[in-house]
């Protein structure tokens, strides 16, 4: 609709719309095309009529996120439980979702860890974070754009932080790109308390995962403890191949709670396709370069927060923003379809720094 009446305002001849009928259908498949459904609570993002990913916020999620995303050949990067379960997946965290945005411990409050699985007498201890509205969604030939805004709520119905959300989709060649520039606006004093689950996560499709995989107990801010099997092999689904390698040469699942300023998954999916995905660290962010909450079973996370909670020689970190204050984060995560080499990557990361 609103597509409709801008050009209504910017085409005022009759000679002129006829001039446009006879242009190929360009918003229909060409470019970046970013699609508000509101109604659907969600905006999908395509590139040349391919799907690459939707931003969606559905009732059955306690934050909007990216899901699923798809790599230039259509193969998809992330896994699909518990939205849109696949044979062989784990079902592990209820709570990892696509691509998403939160913390686990702001002002004693869990918005990383919610989800509809969360018992009722956990459910004062968590936050959620609620959709606003879209402030804007533009297309484009080679990126587009969405900007969104939310609000961090606490258990206890407190409104804490206003939360701006500007994503630009891009390509280059084959690879495919996602910026991801979050501002908090302060609406009280916010503590992001040192901790290890936050604050850019992303899970993974089965194929991803470390064949190194051990499995383990993990247990959230709360203590609440999460089971996850070793790395097995099951008939008929992709085994995991995913390797980590952070920017200073760190891989494996060696890369967990180490810094870097970019750290790439790569892995096949048992079909000889071959992904590599990149998140880059910006050098404006707070804490750079970050600490990397990279684990075998399919969480790549970036969390700059948690300092004392992955290196016990550094003091307690406990980011504060004050009421009224605000603060940026920027982040770049790149999906080639095939190996990529680490002078390719150390240059992406100097072409995101360079970015204001």
């Amino acid at each position: 609709m609103i597509a409709k009446h801008s050009l209504s305002r910017i085409i005022p001849s009759i000679a002129a719309l006829i001039m446009l009928t006879a242009l190929p259908l360009y918003a229909a498949s060409k470019g970046v095309q970013v699609t508000p459904d509101e109604a659907n609570r969600r905006v999908d993002i395509t590139i040349d009529g391919k799907p690459f990913t939707s931003y969606i916020w559905p009732d059955t999620l306690k934050k909007p996120v990216l899901f699923p995303i798809l790599d230039s050949d259509g193969v998809t990067i992330t896994r699909g439980w518990p939205l849109a379960p696949r044979p062989g997946e784990r079902t592990d965290h209820p709570h990892h979702d696509g691509l998403w945005f939160n913390y686990s411990n702001v002002n004693g409050f869990d918005f990383w860890n919610n989800s509809t699985a969360i018992a009722a007498a956990r459910a004062q201890k968590m936050g959620t974070i609620v959709f606003d509205k879209i402030d804007s969604a533009k297309s484009g030939v080679n990126r587009g754009e969405l900007t969104t805004n939310s609000t961090w709520i606490t258990g206890a119905g407190d409104k804490i932080i206003d939360e701006t959300s500007h994503y630009i989709f891009g390509r280059a060649g084959s690879a495919r790109s996602i910026d991801l520039i979050v501002t908090f606006n302060a609406l009280d004093k916010v503590v992001f308390h040192d901790d290890k689950d936050g604050l850019l996560g992303l899970r993974v499709a089965r194929w991803l995962e470390s064949p190194e995989e051990k499995g383990g107990t993990f247990t959230d801010s709360n203590g609440v403890a999460t089971a996850v099997s070793a790395a097995v092999n099951i008939p008929g689904v992709a085994p995991p191949t995913g390797q980590y390698l952070t920017s200073e040469g760190i891989k494996g699942e060696a890369a967990w709670g180490t810094r870097g300023r970019w750290c790439s998954l790569t892995g096949h999916d048992g079909t000889g396709h071959t992904d590599t995905v990149a998140i880059f660290d910006h050098p404006g962010n707070p804490n750079y370069p970050t600490y990397w909450h990279a684990r075998g079973y399919g969480l790549f996370a970036v969390n700059p927060l948690g300092q004392h909670m992955f290196d016990a020689k550094q003091p307690e970190l406990d980011y504060t923003l004050e009421k009224g204050h605000s603060v940026t984060f920027r982040y770049r995560i790149v999906i080639y379809p095939r190996t990529v080499t680490t002078s390719e990557l150390n240059k992406e990361a100097d072409a995101f720094a360079a970015v204001k």
